[in-house]
């Protein structure tokens, strides 16, 4: 069974843009961490956030990684946060590789819905420092990093050739 591909980095990078592009162009079901939570939960991150904390959701995404983490074949695209916990996407990185999406953070930010974001809900300065900071944690878990300046479509492109050439015999 061939390894999944895991896509991290920054609320509104297009994770989950390139991660469907990536599942259709591979044939593999896309597992969004934020999506299938909302799923389990009946409800938006946004109302997990209000209702019952950060903490509880971070919970939630703990317990899913762990069940990702033990299935093949999958696109995981990653909420943004997630790669802030060791135990959260250690078990995803031996999964299979790890894709940084770097988009440009201030771009990012112009481009996003903020309505559903509760950790966007504090402005654009925020927004770039909390990107600052996570940077490095992204950096130590990414086995690669890719510049999404391109858009979507270059992003799958570049995961795509990566992935075909490294990974699949």
């Amino acid at each position: 069974m061939p390894q999944n591909i895991v896509l991290i980095g920054m609320m509104g990078c297009g994770k989950t843009t390139v991660g469907t592009l990536l599942a259709r162009r591979f044939n593999r079901p896309l597992a969004d961490t934020d999506t299938l939570i909302e799923q389990r939960q009946g409800c938006a991150v946004r109302d997990i956030f209000q209702n019952c904390g950060e903490a509880h959701f971070r919970s939630l995404e703990l317990e899913l990684c762990r069940e990702l983490s033990g299935q093949r074949g999958l696109i995981v695209a990653c909420g943004g946060g997630l790669p802030l916990r060791d135990e959260a996407i250690a078990p995803l990185k031996e999964s299979g590789p790890v894709f940084w999406l770097d988009r440009d953070p201030g771009e990012t930010y112009d481009s996003l819905d903020v309505s559903g974001r509760p950790l966007a809900q504090s402005g654009r300065d925020d927004f770039l420092r909390r990107y600052q900071n996570r940077v490095p944690l992204y950096r130590r878990w990414a086995d690669y990093i890719i510049p999404c300046g391109g858009g979507p479509q270059a992003a799958s492109d570049l995961i795509s050739t990566i992935y075909s050439e490294v990974f699949q015999p």
